[in-house]
Parts: C-alpha cells; sequence; structure tokens
C-alpha cells in the first residue's frame, strides 16, 4: 500500500511538471530562437525622447508584448544614425525582476533598430538590414540573432486620435547573452592582430560583407572610439579571437538613401562591392566561400520571406544578391580578387 501510494504520489509530480512545462510562457532564449513576427505595443512619451539627441536621458514607457506588460526605461542610441535620422535606434532598459515568464525573461538591456524616417522606403531600409543579420546566421553562428517586431507606438506626448501609428522594427541580441550561447568571453581592448582571429570566421567575416556590398567596418577602432572594432565585436573562446559584425545598414544591399561610401574607398555608391577583408591564408578563404555558396537557395529565401516588401523590392534585392553569385561561380578568379585587394 505505501508503495502504491509513493508510487501514486510520483506519477502526480511528473504530470505536474509536465502540465507546468507546456502551459510556461517562453524563455529568454525563444525571443531570439523564434523567427515569427512578434507583435509589440510601445507606450510613452515620444516626442519628447526623440528631442533628446544626445541620448543620456531615459524615459519610462511600457512595452506590451503576448499579453504581459513591462515598465521600461528608453533612451536613443547610435553614432551615425542620431545624425541622420528623425527617429534613432532606441535602447530598452528592464527593470530587475520584471521579466519573469515572459518572452523578455532574463534580458536587461537590448538594442531596438527602428525606422530611420517616416518615408516608406525607411521602413524597408529596417526589413533589409534585419535580413542582413539573418543572412549571417546562415553561415556562421558566431552571429547576433535578431527578432523582428511589429511594433504599435502610442506617444503620451502627442494629441489624441493621431498619437498612434505603427512600424516594423528588430531586436539585436546582447553582446552578453551571444557570449554565453558560444561559451565565450567579449573582449575589449584598443588593437588587434589578425593572426589572434579564428581564420574560418574572419574568412567568413569577409566574404558576407562583400556580398552584402559593405565597407563600413573594420578590425581598427574608429575615430570616435578608443577600443577595436568599427561595426563587430570581439569573443574570444578559448584561445581564438571571433569578430562579430553588426550595423549593415550603409551596406549595398540595404542602400539607404542617407548612405554613403567613405571618399577614401573610391566608389562612388555603397552598391558598388569593394573587398576590405585582410590577408589570410587562401584556403580559409575557399572554404568559407564554399559555404556561402552552398547556402544560395537559404540566402535568397530570407529575402523572400520578408513582410510589407513590395515584390518589386524583394526582386531587386534578390537580384543585387544573386550578382554576387554570378562572380563567385569562377571561385578561382573571386579569390584572386580576394587575396589582391586584401588589407
Amino acid at each position: 500500500m505505501i508503495q502504491t501510494n509513493t508510487l501514486n504520489m510520483s506519477l502526480r509530480k511528473l504530470l505536474l511538471l509536465v502540465l507546468l512545462t507546456a502551459v510556461s510562457p517562453a524563455s529568454a532564449s525563444s525571443l531570439f530562437d523564434d523567427d515569427a513576427v512578434l507583435e509589440v505595443k510601445l507606450s510613452g512619451p515620444l516626442r519628447s525622447l526623440l528631442r533628446e539627441k544626445d541620448g543620456s536621458t531615459e524615459l519610462p514607457f511600457l512595452l506590451r508584448a503576448n499579453g504581459i506588460e513591462h515598465a521600461i526605461k528608453v533612451r536613443s542610441r547610435g553614432k551615425s544614425r542620431k545624425i541622420v535620422c528623425s527617429f534613432p535606434p532606441l535602447r530598452l532598459n528592464f527593470a530587475t525582476g520584471d521579466t519573469a515568464q515572459s518572452i523578455f525573461e532574463d534580458q536587461d538591456k537590448l538594442k531596438l533598430v527602428t525606422q530611420c524616417q517616416k518615408r516608406r522606403s525607411s521602413q524597408s531600409d529596417v526589413l533589409q538590414e534585419y535580413a542582413a543579420y539573418r543572412i549571417f546566421n546562415l553561415l556562421s553562428e558566431f552571429g547576433y540573432k535578431v527578432r523582428l517586431l511589429h511594433i504599435t507606438y502610442t506617444d503620451t506626448d502627442g494629441r489624441p486620435g493621431k498619437n498612434t501609428f505603427d512600424h516594423y522594427g528588430f531586436l539585436i541580441e546582447s553582446s552578453s547573452e551571444l557570449a554565453d550561447r558560444v561559451g565565450g568571453q567579449p573582449v575589449h581592448q584598443s588593437g588587434l592582430s589578425i593572426h589572434s582571429l579564428d581564420s574560418k570566421q574572419a574568412a567568413t567575416v569577409f566574404i558576407f560583407q562583400y556580398l552584402i556590398g559593405h565597407t563600413d567596418w573594420s578590425l581598427v577602432r574608429a575615430e570616435v572610439d578608443d577600443r577595436c572594432c568599427h561595426n563587430g565585436d570581439l569573443v574570444d573562446i578559448g584561445s581564438a579571437r571571433y569578430y562579430v559584425p553588426y550595423d549593415f545598414d550603409r551596406s549595398g544591399l540595404v542602400n539607404a538613401r542617407y548612405a554613403k561610401p567613405d571618399l577614401d574607398l573610391r566608389i562612388s555608391r555603397v552598391t558598388q562591392r569593394l573587398y576590405r577583408g585582410y590577408c589570410i591564408p587562401t584556403d580559409a578563404l575557399k572554404n568559407a566561400l564554399g559555404t556561402v555558396k552552398a547556402r544560395r537557395a537559404d540566402i535568397l529565401g530570407v529575402i523572400s520571406q520578408l513582410p510589407v516588401l513590395s515584390q518589386k523590392e524583394i526582386k531587386a534585392t534578390k537580384k543585387y544578391l544573386e550578382r554576387f553569385f554570378v562572380q563567385a561561380s569562377d571561385e578561382d578568379k573571386i579569390v584572386k580578387l580576394f587575396e589582391r585587394k586584401c588589407l
């Protein structure tokens, strides 16, 4: 009898555990593991926030997702986009302990990429930059994950009836979450030796940047920064160092209206591809090129699945990427180009 009662109790505990697992809300990892568009509502003094161009002031907002409301602090962020954008990117700061049992569980501070301007083309820019992150995720596990949002904004500073609008945006995985996911440690230093980089990751980054027509990056620090690297982070995993790229708004893939190439590069527009990779072993380049070519269908599929974009925009974006694959069909020729142009 005692054994039967003990067995029944164990079964009840097991059933309870299964039920709790089935009904518990999404955990932190599911925020970036799910590709579905996340519907959110963001309400607060938006007009006041957008006036704070220096990004030093956090203002109180309410964020609602999956039926759960969070009291958060929001500030503007970014460097160049604060100058060119009327609606700069934002940083969401969650209160400690407020995210339990929600899609944002264990999140602290998250970067939100928004539409730069009110015009429709700016909405397309957001989606195409989101696609750039997704493409790199296909090529390397050592890249920032992103989550696409459909955001309904309510500006509590605005006039009732005219203070609500919606746009797409996307969240970027934090550097600490990326480092934890890949079992590494973030690195902050002013200089970098090319020989310290994992050659497979480096070659993948170099070819990816060429694929999307991105020249606004470097393995040296930018003038306004005190550490390496420009539009990229470093993560140490064991004895290897990995360069993780970000900020692709000035790429040819996005082709934002405000995007202009550096005059020193001697190209007239960002849609012109220019190899900016550093000199590394030929085998690493060939292997990375093979990886990119093998994912051609998946890369083009990322573009096909983007919401809102017109068929004309999707066709033009895929055509831009296809030009790379046509060029890459002659592997020896394109590898020789990379080695001739390497820094």
